[in-house]
């Protein structure tokens, strides 16, 4: 592939590249649409456009924000600027003997898989949704169903280049300036702005997943399966019942992947073996009533859902399919109407298998519903100071906020993962208290000398770093 710049089409759900209907005052919320406020945004084209809305940031200071995929207020700043990165969106350079990848920081995980996937590469490591920056994807440092044999995003960045609150850029390396790269790493945001980084991608014979889906009556055999896959398969992910009571207590759907080779595939695909084409098949309107997702209809499908599911096969998958399913709807976080969704993530260690059982076991007894409940296990975490991911069991929920009782089981969940000594996804978290947060990442007095080294006047902060007095 040429090292000529490339800049990317609009992506879904957004408005065109080159349409600035999105800079001025604007109502900004995260995905799972609770807590709005308003802020300025800005939309910078270029380095100096970005460093002169850093310098000019006023009293309420500025923090960068991607494709809005943060479920609470990490990339909301109210009363002052937003810093929309989506401008910056330049494939800068591309090393197909290394597979070394320089992109800007608004660059989509999207943009880089359908620019670099039919070359024979992929992103080292996605989320449940490509509609992620490059800088967002360091900011929150985002693991994937890869984590227990390939780690977390910032792993694989080689170097980057990052605005400061005095408007100069620096190039920082795992290397050259380990403080600064690991306080970056799962920081948020709050340490500068990643206008462009390298990525070492990862080489794939063929665009297609080879995957073992299994079915499982409870969670102990969830547990059991999943802890066995680790050697066998490079991404692992369970859906799980969290509805499910007694015998069925955590029965689970685990789907765990490969990417195939090309003697894998059948006739028709060999011809395109590296084809990817993944466009959203609909678009969710917003006409949704809050409370339609509730433990009624929610359980509905749950069953029709697990029930369909055969008992062990093997199968081909896509790309999107495997990795992405929810991006096939766009705007699919209308489904749980205006009101919005709070999305739960949280991590507690392997010998925590107890509480994390009663966990899902008061889950199961309150009947709170989660649409989307999804385990996986972490390898051991990287250096990051607030990176999330440590070795452990991580489970993902998302519940209506109409659900009966969710502060209180909110709160007793924080209480459960505070006594393992886990935490709680600073990415997905819209609610959390300040008090925990020194608990929960034991690395954030580091974090703040490395913060007020890099930017002791405090030009960048969010909605969320106010709240939890980063």
């Amino acid at each position: 592939m040429p090292t000529d710049q490339y800049a990317p089409p609009a992506q879904p759900g957004r408005a065109a590249e080159d349409d600035d209907s999105g800079q001025g005052p604007r109502l900004l919320s995260g995905w799972g649409r609770t807590s709005p406020t308003v802020a300025q945004v800005l939309r910078p084209r270029t380095r100096a456009e970005a460093a002169e809305a850093v310098a000019t940031a006023g009293p309420r200071g500025l923090i960068a924000r991607g494709l809005g995929r943060s479920y609470g207020d990490p990339a909301q700043n109210a009363g002052g600027r937003v810093l929309d990165l989506t401008g910056l969106n330049r494939i800068l350079s591309v090393d197909l003997e290394t597979g070394l990848v320089t992109a800007e920081g608004g660059v989509s995980l999207h943009a880089l898989m359908r620019a670099l996937v039919p070359f024979g590469y992929f992103v080292p490591v996605t989320p449940g949704t490509r509609y992620v920056t490059v800088g967002g994807a360091i900011g929150s440092d985002i693991h994937g169903k890869n984590h227990h044999a390939d780690s977390s995003f910032t792993r694989h960045v080689t170097s980057m280049d990052l605005l400061l609150a005095d408007g100069t850029v620096r190039t920082i390396t795992p290397e050259s300036d380990p403080e600064l790269f690991w306080a970056t790493a799962g920081g948020m945001g709050l340490t500068g702005v990643v206008v462009s980084a390298t990525i070492r991608m990862v080489p794939i014979e063929t665009s297609r997943l080879a995957v073992d889906t299994f079915k499982l009556p409870n969670l102990d055999a969830l547990m059991e399966k999943l802890a066995g896959t680790d050697a066998d398969y490079r991404y692992t992910v369970a859906w799980m019942d969290c509805l499910a009571k007694g015998p069925k207590l955590g029965r689970a759907l685990l789907d765990c992947g490969n990417f195939a080779t090309l003697d894998q595939l059948p006739a028709k695909h060999r011809a395109e073996p590296l084809a990817f084409s993944a466009k959203p098949i609909t678009s969710a309107p917003d006409l949704f009533p809050s409370g339609l997702l509730n433990r009624r209809t929610i359980a509905i499908a749950n069953e029709v859902w697990y029930r369909k599911t055969p008992a062990t096969h093997h199968h081909l998958a896509s790309i999107g399919g495997f990795f992405h399913p929810l991006d096939g709807i766009r705007d699919w976080n209308r489904v749980y109407g205006r009101a919005g969704f709070v999305q739960y993530q949280f991590v507690v260690p392997f010998t925590a298998d107890v509480t994390f059982r009663r966990m899902v076991e008061r889950i199961s007894r309150v009947q709170a519903p989660s649409f989307v409940s999804v385990l996986k296990r972490f390898g051991p975490g990287s250096p990051g100071y607030l990176s999330f991911p440590a070795q452990g069991w991580t489970l993902a929920l998302d519940f209506p906020t109409g659900t009966p009782g969710l502060d209180r089981l909110l709160d007793w969940l924080d209480e459960q993962v505070l006594s393992e000594g886990g935490r709680v996804y600073l990415a997905k978290d819209a609610r959390m208290a300040a008090a925990h947060l020194p608990a929960m990442y034991p690395r954030l007095g580091d974090f703040r000398e490395v913060r007020a080294k890099v930017d002791p006047h405090g030009v960048f902060v969010s909605d969320q770093s106010r709240r939890l007095a980063v």
